[in-house]
């Protein structure tokens, strides 16, 4: 065996924790960002944080300059709720022996937020002490509160009804109903259609979460990180930034920063971090100011009518009209949200695979989904499309190649029932 000393020049990519981070804080929302750059400042004493209350804007390429106000946020009103310490104050109001108070209490306080009851296992409660319970919560809630699943909410709600038929469907036909099986419904009632009809008319009446407005939760805000508006007919976009501190350099301790001891190389580390802050929030701006520039100019139907008349439009073709890897635009637009003229969404909404026409047309998913919902509400309600249907419908009239399978996919994903659930009764 022979030793050799030999000389071999490789090219490896390590990937540095400094390239980690400014990876990590492209995927940031702004909302993040500043929670990020406030731990910068807590952690490095070379970074000084200025508050400002100023917003740089930039136009779209059919728009102008749009000016800032600073923070800008959207919010979500919440309804006026019936909270569970509202409905234990009831208890108390309606019910005096404590008995009876603290089992509904208990009671309450495992509700979901749509209002059925889920209780662990081995409770401890007997079944005909629960069902009273649930009988009495009946009487300071909605209709239909407590119930353990839709069937006995469904019961619930039909306890004083005077209508039999439809508590004998829900009571003993309730496969056959969800399966809208009308003729063996009718004949195991021995009903006629006719009164099959009617019941079905007021069951669908019921509402299937009577206490969907319960819940703990505070309104939910929402902090778009780009903001796009109309003016005259021309779009304008601005970052939504204008709330971030503005990092700069703390002076005080520059006389140390060439110190040949220890102070100083941990100084000269800390320094190098704050200009790596810097860069990487200015290559954060820049490629999201190009992302939306792109966008602004391919979706401008989008922004100004809403998901229906969105463009296909992948993220490769940004990634390839900006100069930039498709990996980029995909972390850019994480966790990110775009406030429109049509509304509020997250900015990967605008990214949609195409699909292909006879015409040579691309076609995006949502047009293809907004025409199907379109097909489905103007059907026969008596003989319901079905999916091959509805697939060579979109062939015959648009020229669109779907098949079966995604017609399918595309209606789970829309929350539409299969054409037999569509079905209604022919009298």
């Amino acid at each position: 065996m022979q030793l050799t000393m030999t000389q071999r020049q490789e090219l490896k990519l390590i990937m540095t924790m400094e390239l980690r981070q400014a990876i990590e804080l492209l995927q940031y929302s702004t909302f993040e960002l500043e929670q990020f750059i406030r731990e910068q400042e807590a952690e490095n004493p070379l970074i000084e944080l200025k508050d400002r209350n100023a917003s740089v804007s930039f136009d779209a390429p059919t728009s102008r300059t749009a000016g800032g106000e600073g923070l800008r946020t959207d919010w979500l009103k919440a309804p006026d709720a019936l909270y569970r310490d509202d409905l234990v104050s009831m208890v108390r109001l309606n019910f005096s022996d404590e008995e009876s108070v603290l089992l509904l209490s208990y009671l309450i306080l495992n509700l979901d937020d749509n209002g059925y009851l889920i209780l662990p296992e081995n409770c401890g409660i007997e079944e005909e002490i629960l069902t009273a319970g649930i009988h009495m919560l009946q009487e300071i809630g909605p209709a239909g509160i407590g119930a353990r699943n839709l069937q006995e909410c469904l019961l619930l709600q039909l306890d004083e009804e005077e209508d039999q038929v439809a508590r004998q469907m829900v009571s003993h036909c309730f496969a056959l109903l969800t399966s809208r099986k009308w003729k063996e419904i009718a004949q195991l009632l021995q009903v006629t259609l006719t009164d099959v009809k009617s019941a079905f008319d007021r069951i669908r009446t019921l509402n299937p979460k009577p206490c969907s407005l319960i819940n703990d939760h505070q309104t939910d805000y929402t902090f778009p990180d780009v903001i796009v508006v109309e003016r005259e007919g021309n779009l304008e976009f601005s970052l939504n930034d204008g709330h971030l501190p503005e990092v700069t350099l703390n002076t005080d301790y520059l006389p140390y920063l060439d110190s040949k001891n220890e102070v100083g190389n941990y100084l000269t580390e800390r320094h190098k971090q704050y200009r790596w802050l810097l860069s990487s929030l200015e290559q954060r701006r820049e490629t999201l100011i190009k992302i939306v520039r792109v966008l602004a100019q391919k979706q401008q139907a989008f922004f100004l009518k809403g998901p229906e008349a969105l463009n296909p439009l992948t993220m490769r073709e940004v990634a390839e009209e900006i100069g930039m890897h498709e990996s980029t635009i995909s972390r850019a637009t994480a966790n990110k949200v775009i406030r429109t003229p049509a509304g509020t969404f997250e900015m990967k909404l605008l990214f949609s695979s195409k699909l292909e026409s006879d015409g040579g047309v691309s076609v995006s998913q949502n047009k293809v989904k907004t025409l199907l919902r379109q097909y489905i509400d103007q059907e026969n309600k008596h003989r319901p499309l079905s999916d091959q249907k509805l697939a060579e419908h979109f062939k015959k009239e648009h020229g669109i190649t779907v098949s079966r399978r995604t017609i399918s996919k595309y209606r789970d994903e829309l929350n539409i029932p299969s054409s037999s659930q569509r079905k209604d009764i022919i009298i």
